[in-house]
């Protein structure tokens, strides 16, 4: 233990020059610690300010006092265990602490008492958390605390970091568990640990810190020797009949425009920044399965974040995240688009990276940004890019965009050393700030270029709204090797060759897509205002009493907890009451008083933007609207029921990137009739699920829930009754028919919704029919519908209102 005279006399120095934060924020919950069990503490270095600084946090949280003496089995022993001593000051000479000696002391009444059992929780501290550079600069090599610092450096690091310091808890790990488990002497036991505990910190440094930086320009010209670059550039000279010197100079010039300027500083600078400007648009950031991730990092994978994209806030709003979750924050895939004065060279220091649109004809620009992206991974580096390609104007999750997973499999081909795990991230958020333009460039105007200027006024007109609360989910990880061994089990023989494109590669690639956006929706948060505006865009006139709409708040909440869409989804811990009167405060709705009480509504323009937040939820009550639609339609056994849905899953899955399978669907089918049976929607008569009669509360609850589907609903009837044309239709003049009844219905039927007659969904819908086998192609490449279609098309029909089915019916006629 250090000497207690040092520790009174650097306490107060430190109080008021030092500011730390805690990695995780909640120790205790999100680690598992017990506070009833004895803790000990395992540091890198004995040093007095790390100890004060970790003393005032613990203290803070109720956990035990760092600084004072361990009681146990009536022996004193250390509570604090340290690796290495300050180096001196001269010599600079690695001094070992008092860790395995401290540890045997510890470990000798745990094995006089069979019952006792100690904690070890292992710190880190990191001061700026300055990775280092490569060739470090005199003052850079004094204020880094890679090594450990003499009290002269450690001076001078407080000094220019002390208000930047973050203290990263571990898992605790039970010594009773290690005695348990191992037949070791203490010596050999001591010995053993102390060696995970170095591997443990170094590891630890490198998750908050990431590697040495090297030098940009230096970087850039290696990149420019390696033989894939050198044979493109060998073939674009020869293409442009051109010197090797010129084709050289254009990689040069696409390396300059493609790569990043990762600055430590800045990134510092801009978690202030970014700091103050969440606490003045944000009421709070909600972060889910962070640990999953950091717990990633320290195994030692290479790291690919794969969000969604609902905003501009996107790309800092999950850096800022990521660096407060105490990792480092990633390189970004940003479009080039975004690579204007002052906001390119500002995003380069936060470790943007630009990428062009389109890649098609210039086998150049692609070499140079594969070997661009290769590098990153090969020095460990992790990368953020967004599968969509651009932000979703709709609320849904777009299409993928392959073309980096495509890349980041191939870098694994030529490299397996390091692990690569893509992480789903879902973000979102109780308001978009760009959702005003996103309706407009739905109704056909062009998209605003971004600019200087452009930039300047959102931002000054964001801090003046009031955004609600952000949410930041992790999703479940891919382990990229693993996910080739199942679908290729002999893609290693493809390995090794840096222009490696396999034949499996884009079929590959294609499921990856869709398996990432499925994990991303399986990550979903759920908030006051998706909720709202679900249930209000199901009223028939947009407009429910104010029990009603808090009533069906509840409902969903139930479902939610009582038939879960996935254990990653993430729920608010408010009743529907609760929420509602948190939501109503931020003006998005219409709140009118009659003499029954008060109604909540949406007039048509906010009716139009509520859809947007109700389709980032969308996926999550498919299958329970499904349900009661079925229901309501009359009393059906189990496995009619199962039939029934499972007939259009399909269509939803691939619709909405649901994650579900088709072989857990019964099992999930039953959980949600328990659901609803216990919330008085349905019951169970002999064999057969029927739903609440009118007279009951229920049914009002069951007929909101079954509007969730109502516009999916008419969509596939569009598509299925066109199919049935007496004149067969090709694809585009099917899209083209489609387009026109769905603009035909939103206009007699008042929906609001900008997607539904978007003709990409059609589209995806005419594809996935196809993938279904629910058409087959004719001689002339016309979509012929199978009987399994034709059925299909009878049973959505007769799930809509007769009104509708008898419009969609109408297609068939020439003047419809």
């Amino acid at each position: 233990m250090l000497p207690s005279f040092l520790l009174k006399a650097l306490k107060w120095p430190v109080s008021l020059t030092v500011k730390s934060k805690l990695v995780p924020q909640d120790p205790v919950k999100e680690l598992g610690l017990d506070p009833s069990k004895p803790i000990v503490y395992a540091f890198k270095t004995a040093s007095a300010s790390d100890l004060l600084a970790v003393r005032r946090l613990c203290l803070a949280m109720g956990l035990p006092d760092p600084a004072a003496p361990l009681q146990l089995a009536g022996q004193t022993v250390p509570r604090c265990l340290f690796m290495d001593k300050p180096v001196t000051l001269l010599t600079r000479k690695r001094r070992h602490g008092n860790f395995r000696d401290a540890l045997k002391a510890l470990l000798k009444p745990l094995r006089e008492d069979n019952q006792q059992d100690v904690q070890l929780l292992p710190v880190s501290l990191f001061w700026g958390r300055q990775p280092g550079h490569e060739n470090p600069s005199l003052l850079g090599s004094m204020l880094s605390d890679y090594d450990s610092p003499s009290w002269l450096r450690k001076m001078l690091i407080i000094a220019f970091y002390g208000r930047d310091n973050f203290v990263r808890f571990a898992r605790p790990v039970s010594l009773r568990n290690l005695l348990d488990q191992r037949d070791d002497s203490d010596d050999n036991l001591s010995h053993k640990l102390a060696r995970v505990a170095r591997v443990h910190f170094s590891r630890q440094r490198l998750v908050m810190t990431g590697p040495r930086l090297p030098d940009r320009e230096t970087m850039l010209a290696a990149l420019l020797k390696t033989e894939p670059m050198k044979r493109a550039i060998e073939d674009e000279a020869r293409s442009r009949k051109e010197d090797f010197g010129q084709a050289e100079q254009r990689a040069n010039q696409y390396l300059q425009e493609i790569a990043a300027k990762f600055s430590p500083g800045f990134i510092r600078f801009l978690d202030r920044l970014l700091g103050w400007i969440w606490n003045r648009i944000y009421k709070g950031i909600k972060v889910s399965n962070a640990e999953v991730v950091r717990q990633l990092a320290h195994d030692g994978n290479e790291i690919v974040f794969v969000p969604c994209h609902r905003s501009h806030m996107d790309y800092l709003l999950l850096s800022y995240v990521i660096y407060q979750q105490g990792m480092v924050p990633p390189h970004i895939a940003a479009g080039v688009n975004l690579n204007f004065f002052p906001a390119g060279p500002l995003f380069r220091r936060g470790g943007a990276f630009f990428i062009r649109r389109s890649f098609k004809g210039n086998k150049l620009y692609s070499t140079v940004f594969r070997e661009y992206l290769y590098s990153l991974f090969q020095k460990g580096y992790s990368v953020k890019y967004f599968t969509e390609g651009g932000r979703s104007r709709t609320g849904r999750l777009l299409p993928p965009k392959t073309g980096m997973l495509a890349m980041t499999v191939q870098s694994l081909l030529r490299s397996s050393e390091r692990p690569i795990s893509l992480v789903p991230v879902y973000i979102g958020y109780e308001h978009v700030m760009e959702v005003g333009s996103y309706l407009k460039e739905l109704r056909g105007n062009s998209k605003e270029k971004e600019s200087g200027w452009q930039a300047f006024k959102s931002t000054i007109k964001a801090l003046r709204q009031d955004f609600g609360q952000g949410f930041v989910n992790f999703g479940q990880p891919i382990a990229l090797s693993q996910y080739l061994t199942e679908q290729v089990p002999d893609w290693r023989k493809s390995s090794g060759d840096a222009d490696a494109k396999p034949s499996w590669l884009t079929p590959l690639v294609n499921r990856l897509g869709d398996e990432m956006l499925t994990r991303i929706n399986d990550a979903a948060a759920l908030n006051g205002v998706t909720l709202v505006s679900l249930a209000l865009l199901c009223a028939e006139r947009r407009a429910l009493s104010r029990e009603v709409l808090e009533n069906q708040l509840d409902l969903l909440l139930a479902l939610a907890r009582q038939a879960p869409y996935s254990a990653h989804v993430t729920l608010p811990e408010q009743d529907g009451k609760a929420l509602l009167e948190q939501v109503l405060k931020g003006d998005k709705f219409q709140v009118s008083e009659d003499g029954l009480g008060e109604l909540i509504s949406l007039d048509e323009t906010q009716a139009i933007a509520m859809t947007y937040y109700r389709n980032n939820i969308l996926h999550l009550y498919m299958l329970p609207s499904l349900v009661a639609r079925l229901l309501l339609d009359g009393p059906k056994s189990l496995d009619t029921l199962c039939e029934q849905v499972l007939a259009l899953y399909p269509l939803l899955k691939a619709e909405l990137f649901m994650g579900i399978d088709e072989a857990a669907l019964g099992e999930h089918l039953q959980a949600l009739l328990g659901a609803l049976e216990q919330q008085g929607l349905v019951s169970l008569d002999g064999e057969r699920w029927q739903a609440a009669s009118h007279q009951r509360p229920g049914y009002r609850k069951l007929w909101l829930l079954s509007g969730v589907i109502e516009e999916s609903l008419q969509r596939y009837a569009i598509v299925l009754t066109l199919l049935r044309s007496p004149e067969p239709l090709g694809r585009a003049e099917l899209e083209n028919r489609a387009q026109a009844v769905a603009e035909r219905l939103s206009a007699l039927f008042g929906i609001q919704a900008p997607e539904f007659f978007d003709k990409k969904l059609i589209a995806s819908l005419a594809a996935t029919l196809r993938e279904a086998e629910l058409v087959v192609l004719g001689e002339q490449s016309e979509l012929l519908p199978t009987d399994k279609a034709l059925a299909l098309d009878e049973l959505v029909l007769n799930l809509l209102s007769n009104e509708v089915a008898d419009t969609v019916r109408h297609v068939l006629c020439k003047d419809c």
